[in-house]
């Protein structure tokens, strides 16, 4: 006969109480978007072809496949085959070390809606994030007026001798600008320097190119990443190699360019005015819950 170990009554209701939380949620999700006919498209994780980003890294299978950091190409090549609006609520995967708000696999929501505008759909995301915070106010901040009023010198205790201009920027950004947004309110940061713009479109903004990317924070960490999506398969591809180069002056590898995704967008039609965002669930769930880290709300480890 098996001595069974004595059962920790307390841990139990814990985790149940973990799981119903983050089930309603999942479920609220859901509800949001099909109350506004937006369909779930469950697309597959894996793919022989990599999402090209010169600072984020995939986690590579030994069969040479990729698992996705976002699902953005499959959603669009759904989009450009006639799907119309569509939204992602399932897991990406990222290779970077934990912390209390960052874990490699994690659950993203990720939505497209086309022929509409800007106002229209900061406005959705605005709604969608007020689900898990409640109702909270918006500032609406230019990326570069974000630098200027919240970037601090770097001290001479940081050797950067052998960093580049990027290198120091990216360590300004984390160490003193990105902890101070959305402090009490929603930050929504907007016109990104063109060399950020990924895959967003850019504009002029007082004769300077800008990209019409969006990121949103709160209390010092960003909820989501979005873009007036680019549909130019030739820019996207130069891109993308762009990219390729950046990563290779950092020692890292180059990754293969999707070439599905790009024909998509060469035989399909990605409308003119499409908008799209990725918003982390965990970090939603994490804030609402007023947890201090992800494993807080996090099914299992």
């Amino acid at each position: 006969m098996l001595i069974q170990e004595p059962v920790n009554t307390s841990a139990v209701s814990s985790t149940r109480s973990r799981l119903l939380k983050r089930s309603h949620a999942l479920q609220m999700v859901r509800q949001f978007f099909h109350e506004r006919g937006v369909i779930e498209a469950d697309v597959p994780a894996l793919s022989p072809y990599a999402s090209v980003d010169a600072y984020i890294d995939l986690i590579e299978t030994k069969e040479g496949g990729f698992l996705h950091s976002s699902p953005e190409y499959a959603l669009k090549r759904l989009i450009c085959a006639g799907a119309g609006d569509i939204y992602y609520l399932g897991h990406a995967f990222r290779k970077e070390e934990k912390s209390p708000i960052h874990n490699s696999e994690f659950t993203m929501i990720e939505w497209y809606r086309l022929n509409t505008d800007e106002e229209s759909f900061l406005q959705e995301v605005i709604e969608l994030i007020s689900l898990f915070l409640g109702p909270i106010r918006v500032e609406k901040l230019d990326f570069e007026e974000a630098y200027l009023r919240f970037a601090e010198p770097i001290g001479a205790e940081v050797d950067t001798s052998t960093w580049t201009k990027d290198d120091c920027f990216y360590y300004q950004w984390a160490k003193s600008v990105e902890p101070k947004l959305g402090r009490g309110c929603l930050t929504l940061l907007t016109n990104f320097p063109k060399e950020h713009a990924v895959l967003a479109k850019t504009h002029l903004v007082n004769d300077e190119e800008k990209a019409r990317r969006y990121e949103i924070y709160y209390e010092g960490i960003e909820l989501g990443n979005g873009f007036d999506e680019l549909s130019d398969p030739v820019e996207h591809r130069r891109r993308f190699i762009e990219a390729n180069e950046i990563r290779r002056s950092q020692g890292k590898s180059a990754y293969p360019i999707d070439e599905l995704f790009l024909q998509a967008l060469h035989e399909g039609s990605l409308p003119n005015q499409t908008f799209g965002i990725a918003v982390g669930f965990d970090r939603l769930l994490m804030l609402g819950q007023k947890k201090g880290e992800l494993k807080d709300v996090l099914a299992l480890l």
